[in-house]
């Protein structure tokens, strides 16, 4: 009986799989074994059915007319594993896409050399390791290779070279080393060759690339590469697109480019080039861009570099030119983009630039430029960057910059303008920036400036405006910085000032405004900077002063202030206070009774040290009196004590067993403690840090040790429903993210307590507070080479673990050096997921961000135009901590002017040498090492995200940075080996 109903068995199961077995062909077959291979986190291919008779409607697959599978499309699908040999049994398969996953292991010749019909392989933005499989070119119909952005290391193999039809061969932002092969000028089929971004050995140009006469693509930047651009290169005439740049070349460019008679863009910024830019470039008739910036070009602009007739975008800053911009200029019909900052041009600009051209960009910053501004310069109405800062331009401003409805960047700061400013201009919808000072503008401000919705700066210190500031300037919701000191402004500030929610900067000083101080301050939180000195106001300081929560330089010296200084004064955490030359009384709040203070006072005869609140004079007088009063005041306080502490313990007491109840505790660990520990201990005096989202609390346990305590602003009064709705979002968001997550360098989240009015997150202590509070205050001589070192190893394995370990994968979307915390041995941990978000989550259907995600200095560029984020976006701003650590720099400083901390990294390495970018603080002995870090660092912060490494790349990056220091007697020794990287 069993022996039958086994039987039975097997044949009903037979029967259930034969019509399956029927239904798919055999290519379908293959492409299930290929799927059973990768990890698909996302379930991408869920529609990949065996019960279908072909897989030609499966995602990402192609067929032929006749049936056959003809290309395999998976591209962005998060897919992980090995790649998928099973694809190349397919006999009639041409294309392989598989780019932007996460593409594992090494590629082997024997799961290669079956697919003989394969004409396209792109295998772009993945983590393949190992050497290039040197099988490639056996591949007989191979046209199309892409393996940009990968882990490949070693040489690329000699049998390159010998690629019987390849068109297309991209290998950037991988770790090939050694040399550039000459015999790459072999494949004469080639019409586009991509080696960017790669470590190579330092090494000339091959000059047989000039062979390559089908070449229309040819980029070599940040290829390590010396010596001169060969001359031969005009033979390349199919030659579109030429990127040299990110380089160590030397030499003049070529007379010979000129011959590039196809050519569209040329790019050779950041290099060091000298002498003067070649005449003959009016023969590049389809060239459209030309950056030949960041070089030590000099000479005068050849005039017909603008008769180029399709020239749209011109970049020759942070060179060493001279002469005048020539009058040809005027007459670039396409130009669109003209930027020649930091050079030592001089003269007038010709007199109808802009008339007869698209301008949106024009910056001529930091030149001797003299004359009026051209009176058609916006005649196009697109410009939207307009900076000649640092010139000696005169006259006043064209009366068509009122109509300039495009502009958003506007500084014309360091001239000799004059004259009222074009009312209409101060009303200028999309501007955020606007910038005159150090001029001699006269006249008002004009209440048009209440259409001026995006104006977050407003920068006119310096000149001779005057009249009153008007109220409508109260309406500029997105105001941060308003600087108008050294004018004649009058009148009392308006009321509308304390309107200015995200305030951050108001410097008045040096004016002639009248009347009192505002009061009703509350809404200015982000307020970090407040000088109205010398000026005329009146009456006493207001108390709400002191409720600025991030306020740290206060100066209202130099009035006619009267009354006390508030004791709320106090609550401030101030760098600089002066309130010199007034006419205060009273005594001087007693935190402020110490050497850093000791000018603060200075010009207020009435002011005084005693505690009471008399002067020193009305002390004399009145000795024992006062004594008296000490004594009665003293045993009427302690009675009060008394009372109010036995009253406090029986309503506590009380209280305690009701309140404990509405408290919803959510552990992510074993707890050592009780919430009630938590709740009694959130007092002011525990403060050890405040933020946008809230404050933070150290809290000693009854077993003594030490938790960081969280609790997130709420808004109570009615309007604030939306504040309330982020301070939730952004509690929700730490806990998903941080209650799941277990890794050495991720900051802990023991647990969380909501309360409908409260919500808290209690985390691990961490003792030595921030990495960015460290690096840039008094202890960063703390911090030597192997500590930083280590502190960016730590930090970047826990972003990787972010990003390739975690299913969905996190973005954190705010990395910076304040968000990184150091434990008692400098240990680094990844801190503060506010505004984390799960990848599946971020990439869904493309959407941007509703919040905006990051901190100022530390966003991708391509976020301002984008607003969206993913990994390469955290890349980025992990970047900008590396090259923290590095030079010790902030990553926004006035130092740098019109740079950021990546563009002065690479200006000052260029100009000045390596030795000039490290920190002061840091023993040259690591130099080699330190560069190798800088040179990641660069690598990650790179403008284009598809040149950013992935955070896996980056930990090994920085792992084998140390290897080749192991000779040395370095106190850390780690294994491994990599050639310097030279963005």
């Amino acid at each position: 009986m069993p022996t039958f109903l086994l039987i039975a068995a097997a044949t009903l199961l037979f029967l259930h799989r034969w019509p399956i077995a029927l239904a798919l062909n055999q290519e379908g077959l293959h492409l299930l074994q290929a799927k059973r291979g990768l990890v698909d986190p996302g379930d991408s291919l869920a529609d990949w059915d065996p019960r279908d008779t072909t897989p030609c409607n499966w995602t990402g697959v192609h067929c032929s007319p006749t049936g056959g599978v003809i290309a395999v499309r998976l591209t962005n699908l998060n897919l992980t594993g090995p790649f998928p040999a099973d694809l190349c049994r397919l006999p009639t398969l041409s294309f392989i896409s598989l780019s932007f996953n996460y593409i594992n292991s090494s590629l082997s010749s024997s799961s290669l050399l079956p697919c003989s019909s394969l004409t396209h392989l792109d295998l772009s933005q993945n983590l393949l390791s190992g050497e290039l499989p040197s099988v490639l070119p056996s591949l007989p119909l191979l046209r199309h290779l892409d393996l940009a952005a990968n882990n490949f290391s070693g040489p690329i193999p000699s049998s390159f070279t010998v690629f019987p039809f390849l068109e297309v061969l991209s290998l950037t932002a991988n770790f090939l080393n050694g040399t550039i092969p000459p015999s790459l000028g072999n494949i004469s089929s080639l019409r586009q060759l991509n080696l960017s971004y790669n470590p190579f050995a330092s090494g000339p140009i091959p000059s047989s690339l000039s062979n390559l006469t089908n070449l229309e693509i040819l980029w070599l930047a940040g290829c390590s590469l010396t010596g001169e651009i060969p001359p031969s290169f005009s033979r390349l005439s199919k030659l579109t697109d030429l990127d040299l740049s990110s380089n160590f070349l030397t030499g003049s460019i070529p007379e010979t480019l000129s011959g590039l008679s196809s050519v569209v863009q040329i790019e050779l910024y950041n290099n060091h080039l000298t002498g003067r830019l070649p005449s003959g470039l009016s023969n590049l008739t389809f060239l459209r861009r030309m950056d030949a910036s960041m070089n030590g070009l000099s000479g005068p602009i050849p005039d017909d570099i603008f008769s180029i007739p399709n020239l749209e975008s011109l970049h020759l800053y942070q060179n060493q030119l001279t002469g005048s911009v020539p009058s040809t200029a005027a007459g670039a019909s396409n130009l669109f983009d003209l930027r020649l900052f930091v050079n030592q041009l001089s003269g007038q600009l010709p007199a109808s630039l802009g008339s007869h051209s698209p301008l949106m960009y024009l910056d001529l910053s930091s030149n001797q430029l003299s004359g009026v501004i051209p009176r058609g310069i916006c005649n196009g109405l697109v410009l939207q960057e307009f900076l000649l800062i640092d010139n000696n331009f005169s006259g006043s401003l064209p009366p068509g910059l009122a109509q300039c409805q495009s502009l958003y960047r506007v500084r014309l700061s360091n001239n000799q303008l004059s004259g009222h400013v074009p009312a209409g201009m101060w009303g200028l919808p999309h501007v955020w920036i606007l910038e005159l000072s150090n001029n001699s503008f006269t006249g008002e401000i004009t209440g048009d400036i209440a259409r001026a919705a995006n104006l977050s700066k407003l920068l006119i210190d310096m000149n001779q405006f005057s009249g009153k500031i008007p109220p409508e300037i109260g309406l500029l919701t997105e105001l941060y910085e308003l600087s108008a000191s050294n004018n004649q402004f009058t009148g009392l500030l308006p009321e509308s000032l304390g309107r200015l929610t995200v305030l951050g900067q108001l410097d008045l000083h040096s004016n002639l405004i009248s009347g009192e101080l505002l009061a009703g301050i509350q809404s200015w939180k982000k307020l970090t900077f407040l000088d109205i000195a010398d000026n005329n106001l009146t009456g006493g300081i207001p108390p709400e002063i002191g409720s600025l929560p991030v306020l740290n330089y206060l100066d209202l010296s130099k009035n006619n202030l009267n009354g006390n200084i508030p004791m709320q004064l106090q609550n401030l955490k101030l760098n600089q206070l002066n309130l010199s030359d007034n006419q205060l009384s009273g005594s001087i709040p007693p935190i402020f009774n110490n050497e850093a203070y000791k000018t603060s006072f200075l010009g207020n005869s009435g002011l005084c040290l005693d505690p009471t609140g008399l002067c020193q004079n009305s002390i004399k007088r009145s000795q024992r009196h006062i004594k008296f009063l000490w004594l009665l005041t003293a045993v009427v306080l302690l009675a009060c004590i008394a009372w109010f502490y036995c009253k406090y313990r029986k309503v506590k007491a009380a209280k305690k067993m009701q309140d404990e109840s509405k408290w919803t505790l959510t552990a992510f660990h074993k707890l050592g403690f009780a919430g009630f520990e938590i709740l009694e201990s959130l007092e002011e005096d525990n403060v050890i840090g405040r933020g946008s989202s809230g404050k933070v609390y150290r809290v000693v346990l009854g077993n003594g040790e030490s938790v960081a305590v969280k609790k997130l602003w709420r808004f109570s009064k009615k309007g604030y429903q939306n504040r309330d709705q982020v301070v939730d979002d952004a509690f929700e968001a730490e806990v998903a993210t941080l209650g799941k997550i277990r890794h050495k360098n991720i900051v802990k989240l023991w647990c969380c307590c909501s309360h409908k009015d409260c919500k808290l997150l209690v985390y691990e202590y961490m003792k030595n507070g921030s990495l960015g509070d460290v690096l840039h205050g008094s202890e960063a001589c703390l911090l030597d080479w192997p500590m930083r070192y280590k502190i960016a190893l730590n930090a970047a394995e826990g972003l990787c673990y972010l990003h390739h370990d975690c299913i969905p994968p996190i973005v954190h979307r705010d990395i910076k050096s304040n968000n990184i915390l150091l434990d008692a041995e400098f240990g680094a941990k990844v801190a503060d997921f506010g505004v984390a978000k799960a990848v599946e989550e971020v990439e869904m259907g493309q959407r941007s961000m509703s919040v905006i995600a990051g901190s100022c200095g530390y966003i991708a560029p391509e976020y301002a135009y984008t607003l969206r984020v993913n990994e390469k976006s955290d890349i980025y701003s992990f970047g900008i901590v590396i090259l923290e650590l590095v030079t010790g720099k902030l990553p926004v400083d006035p130092e740098f002017g019109e740079k950021d901390l990546v563009k002065w990294v690479c200006s000052t390495i260029q100009h000045k040498g390596e030795d000039h970018v490290i920190d002061s603080k840091l023993d040259l002995f690591y130099k080699e090492e330190i560069m190798k870090v800088l040179h990641t660092g660069l690598l990650c912060t790179s403008s284009l995200p598809i040149n950013r490494p992935s955070m896996r790349k980056v930990v090994k990056m920085l792992l084998e940075s140390s290897g080749e220091s192991k000779g040395k007697s370095s106190p850390r020794h780690e294994e491994g080996n990599l050639s310097p990287y030279y963005k």
